[in-house]
């Protein structure tokens, strides 16, 4: 389980093709890797990896066959600059939302816009994800978590303030930039909720229960 507070950027330093999926070193620099041993997880770019073999200032990890097909690693090269976060402990701060690391699809940056001294990126995204996506609702970018300023058909509207890009990868981003996606686990918990109630004649759940109740606008 992740934040999405970002914790370091580095960098791939290896991307090793293993026939069905790659083996990946990721150069990690500020991050302190002290606490980690074999076996742990470190969000990348928001994609879950399992450390198997760790340096003072690096690790490595394999990436699999399903986890290139769904997320942006299909795109990257040597040197991709990567957002890192460690897995949460009992007594770290949720300063962002409950993120899972198991991206939910791929977006696109498709505007760019100065606003002051933040910048809105506009984002499309997968049509089938647009229902679990909710305007001042949380999304999880490339392993960030973000606010959800605007919505359009199909994309979203990101606006970011001067320390989020400079923490982040969010400064590189330009128009065509691929992102990796995570929608709030609490929006696919509601679904559910809702089919199992459609499906059970005693089931009490209604859309007019969750308006109700603040779950819907």
């Amino acid at each position: 389980m992740f934040t999405g507070i970002i914790e370091a950027v580095g960098h791939l330093a290896k991307l090793e093709n293993c026939g069905s999926d790659y083996r990946v070193e990721i150069i990690t620099n500020k991050l302190d890797l002290s606490d980690v041993k074999l076996g742990d997880s470190i969000a990348s770019n928001g994609i879950c990896l399992t450390v198997v073999a760790l340096s003072t200032h690096s690790f490595s990890a394999d990436v699999s066959g399903e986890t290139i097909k769904l997320t942006g690693f299909a795109h990257y090269q040597v040197g991709q600059k990567i957002n890192l976060e460690k897995a949460v402990t009992p007594s770290t701060r949720l300063g962002g939302h409950m993120v899972s690391g198991h991206v939910d699809g791929i977006g696109k940056i498709e505007r760019v816009i100065n606003n002051g001294r933040s910048t809105d990126y506009w984002v499309s995204a997968p049509a089938q994800l647009m229902r679990y996506i909710a305007h001042k609702g949380s999304i999880t970018v490339d392993g960030i978590s973000l606010t959800v300023n605007g919505l359009e058909k199909n994309s979203l509207r990101l606006t970011i303030v001067p320390h989020t890009a400079n923490e982040t990868t969010i400064s590189q981003f330009k128009v065509g930039t691929i992102v990796n996606l995570e929608v709030d686990q609490v929006a696919r918990y509601l679904e559910r909720l809702m089919l199992v109630s459609a499906s059970d004649n005693q089931g009490n759940v209604s859309m007019d229960l969750l308006a109700r109740s603040g779950f819907l606008k």
